[in-house]
C-alpha cells in the first residue's frame, strides 16, 4: 500500500510519500486540494495521513475522503511517539511529513468513520465552552474588583455572555434534533439522572462512538480510565491521562451535582469511595467515569435509564 504524510499549516500543505523522495507542497484552499488529490492519484497513494493541526486540516480532509481516499487524523502524540521511536530529532515542515507517512503506515485505520453531521456542532460546542471560559475568568476578576461602577461593566458582561451561551445552546440542540438517530440518542443519554441537555449534547457531540464501544474504550477515549504505574516491586498510584480534554471536562463538571443530588448509584459511589480514605478529586472522577459508562449503556441498548438495572 502507498501511503501519504501531510504537515498542515495555515496556508500550506507539505506532502510526502512513504519510501520515496519526491516532495510536493500544495496551498491549503480548494485549489491545491485539487492538484493535491490529482497527484495522490497519479503516484497510486491510497491511505493519507494527516496530523490534527486546530482545524487547519478539516478542508483537505473532507475534501480527500469524498475522492475516495482513507484518511488517518493523527494526534500530535503519535506523532511524537513515532518520531522518538526513530530517534528523528530533526524537525521541518518536509521531515515531518514523511514523519507522518511512516507512522500512518504503521497504524491500523479506525474502522468507524468520522461523522460528517457532528463537525459543524464541534465546532459550535466549542465556542460555547470558550464562552463558559469567559464567564469564568469574568467572575475572578470580579472578586479582586471594589469600585461599584467597575463591577456594574463586569457583572452586564457576564449576563451577556450567559444570554449568548444559552442560544448557542438551543441552536446546537435544535440542529442535532434535526436528525432522528442523534434525537433518539441524545434523549437516551437525557434519560441517566445528574446528565442534562448540555452534558448530553458534549456526548453525543464529543463521542459519536457512544454505544459502539465497550465502557473500557469509552473511559479510555474521554481520559477517564485509570492507568497502571507499577514496575516491578513498585506499585504505583493510578492516574488518568490523554484523552478528549473537553469532554472529560464536561463529564467532570456534571459528575459533582449529580453524586450529592441527582443521581442515587452514584451518590452511593462517592459515599463508599470517600468512606474508604479516597481523596474527593479521585472519587469525582470515578463519578464522571460511570455517568460515561451510563451513558454509553443506554445508548448500546437503545432503552432510557432505569434505576433497577444499574449497570456496575
Amino acid at each position: 500500500m502507498i501511503v501519504a504524510g501531510i504537515d498542515t499549516a495555515k496556508d500550506k500543505l507539505d506532502v510526502a510519500i512513504c519510501g520515496q523522495t519526491q516532495r510536493l507542497q500544495v496551498a491549503n484552499s480548494m485549489r491545491g486540494w485539487k492538484q493535491l488529490r490529482l497527484e495522490l492519484t497519479k503516484a497510486g497513494v491510497e491511505r493519507v495521513g494527516i496530523e490534527a493541526t486546530g482545524g487547519y486540516e478539516r478542508g483537505v480532509v473532507r475534501h480527500l475522503q469524498a475522492a475516495g481516499f482513507v484518511v488517518l487524523v493523527l494526534q500530535p502524540i503519535q506523532v511524537r511517539a513515532f518520531a522518538r521511536m526513530h530517534r528523528q530529532k530533526a524537525k521541518n515542515d518536509a521531515l515531518d511529513a514523511a514523519l507522518i507517512a511512516a507512522c500512518a503506515t504503521a497504524i491500523e485505520p479506525h474502522q468507524m468513520g468520522a461523522d460528517q453531521r457532528l463537525t459543524g456542532l464541534a465546532d459550535s460546542l466549542t465556542f460555547v465552552e470558550q464562552i463558559e471560559e469567559d464567564i469564568a475568568r469574568f467572575k475572578t476578576r470580579l472578586e479582586h474588583i471594589a469600585e461599584p461602577r467597575l463591577k456594574r461593566m463586569v457583572l452586564a458582561d457576564i449576563a451577556r455572555l450567559k444570554v449568548r451561551r444559552l442560544a448557542q445552546l438551543r441552536l446546537i440542540a435544535k440542529q442535532l434534533r434535526d436528525h432522528r438517530d442523534l434525537a433518539v440518542r441524545l434523549d437516551l443519554v437525557m434519560s441517566v439522572p445528574g446528565i442534562g441537555e448540555r452534558t448530553a449534547l458534549a456526548l453525543i457531540v464529543r463521542m459519536p462512538e457512544l454505544g459502539r464501544i465497550s465502557r473500557e474504550q469509552a473511559s479510555a477515549l474521554a481520559g477517564l480510565a485509570p492507568f497502571d504505574d507499577d514496575s516491578g516491586k513498585y506499585k504505583g498510584q493510578r492516574h488518568i491521562a490523554g484523552g478528549r480534554g473537553r469532554l472529560r471536562r464536561s463529564l467532570y463538571a456534571a459528575a459533582l451535582p449529580a453524586a450529592f443530588r441527582w443521581n442515587k448509584a452514584l451518590i452511593n459511589l462517592y459515599s463508599r469511595l470517600t468512606a474508604a480514605g479516597k481523596a474527593h478529586n479521585l472519587a469525582m472522577v470515578a463519578c464522571a467515569r460511570k455517568l460515561l459508562i451510563y451513558a454509553n449503556t443506554v445508548v448500546a441498548r437503545g432503552k432510557p435509564w432505569r434505576e433497577n438495572a444499574v449497570p456496575t
